[in-house]
């Protein structure tokens, strides 16, 4: 996936786009992204306001709020006598859904992938288990509804993407646990691009993939939340490596580097 089609995938169900909707929320898009895509690097202070105020043309109150917004979301720290300085990167807030948003829009790379993975392999297995033991007949009726159609939609269709998606997601709500559907909720922007990029792309392999899933929802259905977790690590693991895979195909921009590690810190 490349850097455009990435940023398309990214901005797909969102209510503004470039140039569009409220001043300071335009302004703090372009900063953002610039920011997240190391074109205003880690430590380093943000052009004085008169350039940006030059640059965007709005208002001073405009330009304000939109820093107020990136500060918010841990992108920035307004110093008094030195400027607005980027924060380093363990400061943002990834779980934003601004934030996730921009960094995807600057392509996928490996260690986005991994980190992704991380974190889905921390709460997934967790929410199968408890759907095991928590799970409704709307639940199971959800998660075999998603697994049809994903056996029904092509490997490359992006219906067997949507059908991906929903089956997480449902997953979650599964778990009768609202910080499960909490993660799920702000993760889904990613997932989205990730279950895109990590689509079968032959029968066999999309076989393998619906099954897989086919397995979870058995697994649930059959009250066995060990055999549940277990067949949801096999499929996060698999999506890692499907959608690394992908990636090294059409490496896409860098990931955002640490940048120089602030005082007193070494670098993660």
């Amino acid at each position: 996936m490349d850097r455009s089609e990435a940023a398309a995938v990214s901005r797909e169900g969102q209510d503004e786009s470039p140039g569009q909707g409220p001043g300071h929320a335009r302004v703090a898009r372009a900063l953002g992204t610039g920011i997240v895509a190391g074109r205003h690097p880690q430590g380093a202070v943000l052009p004085a306001e008169s350039v940006l105020l030059a640059r965007f043309g709005v208002s001073r109150t405009v330009l304000r709020e939109a820093i107020k917004t990136l500060a918010g979301k841990g992108l920035v720290e307004a110093r008094t006598r030195v400027g607005t300085r980027v924060r380093e990167r363990a400061a943002w807030n990834l779980f934003d859904r601004d934030v996730l948003a921009w960094t995807l829009e600057g392509g996928l790379d490996a260690r986005f992938l991994r980190d992704l993975a991380e974190i889905r392999l921390a709460i997934e297995p967790a929410a199968a288990a408890l759907a095991a033991a928590r799970r409704t007949t709307a639940d199971l009726a959800v998660l075999d509804a998603c697994v049809a159609a994903m056996r029904d939609a092509p490997g490359l269709d992006p219906a067997f993407a949507r059908a991906d998606l929903a089956f997480h997601l449902a997953l979650a709500d599964a778990s009768g646990n609202v910080f499960m559907h909490s993660v799920g909720a702000v993760t889904e922007a990613a997932l989205d691009v990730v279950f895109r990029l990590s689509r079968p792309t032959d029968r066999e392999a999309h076989a393998a993939s619906w099954r897989a899933h086919a397995a979870i929802a058995a697994a649930i259905r059959a009250g066995d939340p060990e055999a549940a977790a277990l067949a949801t690590e096999v499929v996060v693991r698999d999506g890692l490596r499907n959608g690394a895979a992908a990636v090294e195909r059409a490496p896409p921009p860098p990931y955002p580097s640490a940048g120089p590690p602030p005082a007193g810190r070494s670098p993660p």
